[in-house]
């Protein structure tokens, strides 16, 4: 230390111990006593236990600057301001402190100097409360009472050059498991595969491609056309456990170019299931670093940043253990002030089933899009796919091939379109407006329209169309739907009708009936599934007609996400109740006895009545019925036996193509696989029946039967399209303006 500094450190010292009579670290006279001889001042002198109080508070709001405006000159110049930021913030760590209380205990004045005495508490993450009673010495500087620094002013053993250390003892990151306890995520030994193209021995690039599909599950033409489309240098393929590797070891060890780079991490398996609501673990943010040390972990850990690693970080890494220490000047051990013990961490149990989800992830290819599944009665998410997907096995630094994904931000990857991604929803919501018709006393299921080509009905406003025109324009076959009741406009998807009914209502004064039935569906509003961000959407009131004909078929400024649609979809099957969506089923130490487990937690019920609840799924059963081909996805459904209800949605975006939405529920009544609710979104792509219908026929079939029953329209075999390569050289779904072979005789606007 500079001379000046043990100069000023010796002053220090000499005022403290010559100026003042020391107190006991326990007075016993009472904390408004003055001891020392009362001394004839012509001016008032402040009151010490207020600068003391200013101090210490300023050290509860960890406002480490005003701590240090409050020292003498004479300790400003033995410490500066980083040195003494550091130290309190050394403490902090140490102690691993979330808080501290104070009580001013006594106080002892002279002219110049004086003493408080206080009991302070510091609130430790780990070990619980740490008392100790000290002392803080003070100056009077121009007028003011200023701190004498002391690093007794912290805990009283700290005197003579004491400091604390916490020993840390940390458990195990726990698992991740799907509902029949498949890891999902687990700490594993783990082997980075890629290949350097330019030292691919073509003699045994057959069995090179071969044993690549083998370890990754690509397909092999693909990763033919990756190798030979790539430039020289590292192509990567992605992760595997270890144990895959062990098995084929002696061939791919001698294949030339292959590149095997093994490690331990947390490993994502099959490169991320469900990886949206999974999340991942990374190095903790730079800006996190001094909250999480306070609260026990190392610099070094990998913390949850999306998903449930994040949500549950509290119940993953476990109860820390330590034991805090103070430590002589010396580096020896002097006291033990606390300790508590390590608690094991606690695993996760997810209601997803991997293998569906995965299923469920590949039937969306590689759209633009989302597929949420419930089940129908209880509110669990048993799927819920956003594409394109990620790899969280990206964000492990040990990971050879981490740096792939960390600059994506073209594809809005990390974008959970299930949950975060708010669309306007189209003729989906037709469901919606054909309540607060029939709910209004105006309209009855039976009450007939004409649905014709056109609707004109908005003085002043040029005629809108029905998709039925549209259709008729480009196969010059489609007729109008003709007259139709209400069930049957569902069932067909008339705009006409259900711009008839926005206007209606608007117009004979029940401006808000319908923006109030679809806030009453869990429409502008978050469903409160927790683990995952989510969106409210959006329900406007409408302010005009032209509002209100948009918001009558989900358009205008209306928005939802496909979490909010499921949720609404689920309650309508089973009868009217909106449960909250969750994720988690179970969540439990090694062992003993679970910490939660899964219970259905009813929101509320639809605001309509039995009757209107049986018109609504009678309509939602005639579009999926072939036996009357006048349903807009009749011609999807064919041959499929399982019992489904649903709604085709086809919603203007704004730009490009409209976004795709077929939404619907199971009543198979099966008491071995309970029935489900199921949405999927397409983004800009075209027509709900040509697109999001048949997705969510596959995901039917997969939950149902195990295995795809139908080729999509685009596909030549299952999960291969009818161009192999499609445009940027990915595989599974055709680019719009490719579906050329879709039938679009029965489709809808």
């Amino acid at each position: 230390m500079h001379p000046r500094r043990w100069i000023c450190l010796l002053l220090l010292f000499l005022v403290a111990c010559n100026q003042v009579p020391a107190l006991s670290s326990t007075p016993t006279f009472e904390a408004t006593t003055t001891l020392a001889p009362v001394v004839p001042r012509t001016t008032s002198v402040p009151d010490p236990k207020a600068t003391a109080r200013e101090y210490l508070d300023a050290w509860k709001a960890d406002d480490y600057a005003t701590m240090y405006s409050l020292l003498t000159s004479i300790s400003r110049d033995a410490i500066s301001e980083e040195e003494f930021i550091n130290h309190y913030r050394g403490v902090a760590i140490e102690t691993t402190l979330q808080g501290l209380d104070y009580e001013i205990l006594a106080h002892l004045t002279t002219p110049e100097t004086a003493q408080v005495s206080y009991r302070v508490t510091l609130h430790s993450a780990l070990v619980g409360e740490i008392r100790g009673d000290t002392v803080m010495n003070l100056s009077l500087e121009h007028g003011q009472w200023r701190v004498q620094w002391s690093d007794t002013l912290v805990l009283p053993q700290l005197e003579g050059g004491n400091y604390m250390k916490m020993d840390l003892q940390i458990p195990a990151r726990a698992n991740i498991y799907d509902r029949n306890g498949h890891a999902l995520v687990a700490q594993t030994d783990a082997t980075a595969i890629g290949v350097n193209t330019d030292q691919i021995d073509p003699e045994q690039f057959e069995t090179l491609i071969a044993e690549l599909s083998n370890l990754t599950g690509l397909r092999q033409d693909t990763i033919q056309g990756r190798i030979e489309s790539a430039p020289p240098g590292y192509l990567q393929f992605g992760e595997v456990p270890a144990a895959r590797v062990e098995q084929r070891f002696n061939v791919l060890s001698g294949l030339s170019g292959l590149v095997m780079v093994p490690s331990k991490w947390r490993f994502y398996f099959d490169g991320g299931i469900a990886p949206h609501l999974v999340g991942y673990v990374a190095p903790i943010p730079q800006e996190q670093l001094d909250e999480y040390l306070r609260r026990g972990y190392r610099q070094d850990e990998r913390v949850g940043q999306t998903g449930l690693e994040q949500w549950g970080e509290q119940y993953l890494s476990g109860k820390r253990g330590g034991s805090l220490y103070v430590y002589n000047a010396q580096g020896q051990p002097v006291t033990k002030l606390a300790e508590t013990p390590v608690q094991p961490a606690q695993a996760i149990y997810t209601t997803i089933d991997a293998d569906f989800q995965l299923a469920v992830q590949q039937a969306l290819g590689s759209f633009r899009g989302a597929a949420v599944v419930l089940e129908r009665d209880t509110g669990r998410v048993l799927a819920m796919a956003s594409t394109p997907g990620y790899d969280p096995n990206a964000f492990e630094p040990n990971n050879y091939n981490y740096l792939a994904l960390l600059n994506d931000t073209a594809s809005g990857a990390f974008l959970n379109r299930a949950t975060q991604g708010a669309y306007p929803l189209g003729s989906v919501f037709k469901i919606i407006t054909m309540a607060a018709g029939l709910e209004s006393g105006l309209y009855r299921p039976e009450t007939e329209y004409t649905c014709g080509y056109e609707f004109n009905e908005v003085a002043g406003l040029p005629p809108r169309y029905d998709w039925t025109w549209e259709h008729f324009q480009r196969d010059g076959r489609t007729q109008p739907s003709g007259t139709l009741t209400l069930v049957g406009a569902l069932i067909r998807s008339c705009n006409p009708y259900f711009w008839h009914i926005g206007l209606d209502l608007y117009t004979q004064g029940l401006t808000t009936a319908i923006s109030d039935m679809a806030r009453g569906f869990g429409m502008g509003s978050r469903t409160g599934i927790e683990v995952v961000d989510e969106a409210a959407g959006n329900v406007p009131d409408p302010n005009s007609e032209v509002d209100a004909i948009n918001l009558a078929i989900g358009q205008g400024d209306f928005l939802s996400t496909p979490l909010q649609v499921a949720r609404f979809i689920a309650a309508i099957g089973n009868g009217g109740t909106l449960y909250r969506p969750q994720v988690v089923e179970r969540i439990a130490p090694p062992d003993g006895e679970p910490t939660f487990v899964f219970q259905p937690e009813e929101q509320g019920k639809l605001p309509i009545s039995e009757t209107t609840l049986q018109a609504i799924q009678e309509g939602m059963r005639g579009v999926v019925n072939s036996a009357t081909p006048r349903g807009t996805a009749y011609h999807v459904f064919s041959g499929l036996n399982i019992p489904v209800a649903g709604k085709t949605g086809t919603a203007e975006s704004g730009s490009g193509l409209p976004h795709a939405w077929f939404a619907g529920y199971t009543d198979a009544g099966r008491s071995d696989l309970p029935d489900i609710a199921v949405v999927v979104f397409i983004e800009n792509i075209g027509e709900g029946s040509d697109y999001a219908a048949p997705v969510f026929r596959r995901i039917v079939e997969l939950y149902f039967r195990g295995s795809p029953g139908k080729l999509y329209p685009w596909e030549s075999t299952y999960n291969v399209t009818r161009t192999p390569t499609l445009e940027g050289g990915e595989e599974g779904t055709p680019e719009p303006g490719e579906e050329e072979d879709v039938d679009f005789d029965e489709g809808e606007d």
